[in-house]
């Protein structure tokens, strides 16, 4: 099968290297002996392609059977699943090619072509260099073929077998330098040439532990041994475990006419642990999955896995559990069962994150609870803190953040909620919606939004204070309704001058606009061409209209939208008056009873004289703008 050939005359200084012609199946192999020969590098060295001839032959199991001469034709045709997918096909080439010395004036010389393939062999691709730069010839198109092949040929790549997409890309280079003429490459261009059969890997089996979620820790960062993963979480469906299972590969081919097997995958993972009702066995015909029936947290004993709720531990504590970190929604309810109250039942610096929890006795300095339920049997430390929707503490020093919170004890806590009841409070600072105090000592600061109720009154020196805009959410909501409205009170205004100026634009203009208008119309019954200056004038009037309407709408939006915001601000003074402050006992010693308004901002302050039986206090607006709290009978 003989090929183009571009060889040219070697120049005089390399003339010493004699071309000499050879049949091989390793054409690299016969550049670097002749190399050796003349004692210069390779890479002064070229070839030309004579001929390429392609043989083929199938082993039986008794002999070798002989090797068989194919054509171009025969090779389009190759069947996948008897020949190229066939372990015991085999294909190989014979070239016939002429070596010489390199020319140095090539017309190729600053041409830089490449060829690279993957890891497997399986896709060839053609890298034209960075800087290359060539000139277009008539010969071009069959000189670039040439050299491909040439460059597959040293990479020991088969040609003429797998490159269906070879001419396409011989074509669309071609095309390029054409009409370049003389084409220069900025940057690196790369083409896919040649594209063999993948082989589909083999899948060892695995088995993959999902609920442990080990973190990955840099090596920088520290490691915070208190995390230990005492328990593990999971919730509803959760893949818990999962097998993967044994997949032999398919069998490839590679650009080199390769064969590629695939290797016996390793089973050394299979499943040797049984699963109760709580966890659920999901098989299909890649891999075996594990998920959780219910919420809760993984327990194993011996092989036995299942998913549980409830977990009793004596204490939690650096020695013991370490941190115990699940999701809120996972279920697990864990139960602490130290109460000597000489011994922290929640250590120092201790972290514990759970659906509900139950603490029989104290929570050390610097521990963080959190819980949708939390029941707290001790008391807490200045500072520990505590979370929860539903929070019960006995004696409270710490702070303490939900929404329904009870506490037996505030010493001189932090409580914020939106429900609280207190039996007794010893000096503390407590915010919330409703609060309501059944003892009340001395030193005692409460704000809520609705109501404070306190129904003995046994100190002095406290302040209960009464804000509409308690919650920082409100707080934040109330700030961004005023620079809304600030900036809604500009834009009416710059929009009411836009209608009041354009309103008298068109009232001062409206007769002349119906003359320009009739005689328009007059102008189209006696089809006679209008003036280009009436109908401009017309135009212009009409504009004018258009606009003013549109001001108009724009202006009722903004008013309406200015109204909304402004109604905004008088529910939140609304609420402030329907709140109440109330002492079912008599007041004693010196407390203090605040109202804070939003619209004017201010203060309204009330100190109830010592041996009062005033009981319920509300604001009052007295006259307009003028406020005071006075007592009320409901």
């Amino acid at each position: 099968m003989a090929l183009f050939s571009s060889s040219k005359k070697p120049k005089k200084i390399l003339r010493k290297i004699r071309p000499v012609v050879v049949k091989t199946q390793n054409v690299a192999k016969e550049l670097m002996s002749l190399a050796k020969s003349y004692d210069v590098k390779v890479d002064v060295l070229d070839f030309n392609l004579l001929e390429v001839r392609t043989f083929t032959r199938t082993i039986a199991k008794s002999k070798e059977s002989a090797w068989t001469e194919v054509s171009f034709d025969e090779l389009e045709n190759l069947d996948e699943d008897t020949q190229i997918l066939n372990p015991n096909f085999q294909i190989k080439q014979e070239y016939e090619v002429e070596l010489f010395a390199k020319d140095k004036e090539s017309p190729y010389r600053n041409f830089h072509l490449a060829v690279g393939a993957n890891a497997t062999k399986c896709k060839v691709y053609l890298h034209i260099k960075e800087g290359s730069r060539v000139s277009y010839t008539p010969r071009f198109e069959k000189e670039l073929l040439f050299l491909i092949n040439k460059s597959k040929i040293r990479a020991g790549i088969l040609v003429n077998i797998f490159d269906d997409m070879l001419d396409s890309v011989v074509s669309k280079i071609s095309s390029h330098v054409r009409i370049e003429e003389d084409a220069v490459y900025n940057k690196t261009e790369t083409y896919l040439i040649s594209e063999s059969f993948e082989p589909t890997p083999t899948t060892d089996d695995a088995l993959i532990m999902h609920y442990k979620h080990n973190k990955q820790v840099s090596e920088n960062e520290r490691v915070d041994y208190s995390q230990r993963g005492f328990i593990q979480s999971v919730v509803k469906d959760e893949l818990l475990i999962e097998y993967i299972k044994p997949q032999e590969g398919k069998p490839g081919r590679n650009c080199r006419g390769e064969f590629m097997a695939p290797k016996e995958p390793n089973v050394d993972n299979y499943p040797d642990f049984q699963v109760d009702d709580t966890i659920k066995i999901i098989e299909s015909d890649t891999n075996i999955e594990y998920r959780a029936v219910t919420n809760g947290y993984i327990s194993v004993e011996g092989k036995m896995y299942c998913v549980k709720s409830d977990v009793d531990v004596g204490e939690v504590s650096f020695k013991t559990t370490g941190s115990i970190l699940t999701e809120m929604d996972s279920g697990v309810v864990v139960n602490v069962k130290e109460a000597d109250a000489l011994k922290d039942a929640v250590g120092s610096g201790m972290v514990v994150n759970v659906s509900e929890i139950e603490i029989e006795g104290n929570v050390g300095s610097n521990a963080s609870v959190d819980a949708t339920k939390a029941t707290i049997g001790g008391q807490t430390h200045k500072t520990a803190k505590i979370r929860a929707k539903d929070l019960n503490i006995n004696v409270h020093k710490g702070s303490a953040y939900g929404e329904n919170i009870e506490i037996t004890r505030l010493e001189h806590g932090v409580v914020d909620g939106d429900i609280i009841k207190i039996s007794q409070a010893v000096g503390g600072q407590i915010r919330g919606k409703e609060v309501t105090i059944s003892v009340c000592a001395s030193n005692v600061k409460v704000t809520a939004s609705k109501f404070i109720e306190i129904e003995k009154l046994q100190g002095s020196e406290n302040v209960f204070t009464i804000d509409p805009l308690l919650k920082k959410d409100d707080q934040d909501g109330i700030e961004n309704n005023h620079e809304e409205v600030q900036r809604l009170e500009k834009e009416i205004k710059g929009l009411e001058r836009e209608v009041r100026k354009y309103t008298t634009i068109i009232e001062n203009g409206m007769d002349t606009f119906n003359d320009v208008k009739r005689r328009l119309i007059h102008y189209k019954k006696s089809g006679v061409a209008m003036p280009a200056s009436f109908v401009k004038q017309y135009k212009k009037f009409q504009s004018y209209q258009k606009h003013l309407e549109n001001t108009k709408k724009e202006l009722e939006q903004k008013n309406g939208y200015f109204e909304l915001l402004t109604t905004k601000t008088i529910a939140f003074q609304d609420n402030i008056f329907d709140a109440r402050i109330i002492n079912r006992d008599r007041w004693i010693g010196y407390n203090e009873l605040k109202f804070k308004l939003i619209e004017p901002p201010i203060e309204v302050v009330y100190h109830p004289k010592e041996g009062s039986n005033e009981k319920i206090f509300a604001l009052i607006e007295v006259e307009d703008g003028q406020f005071e709290i006075q007592a009320v009978s409901k």
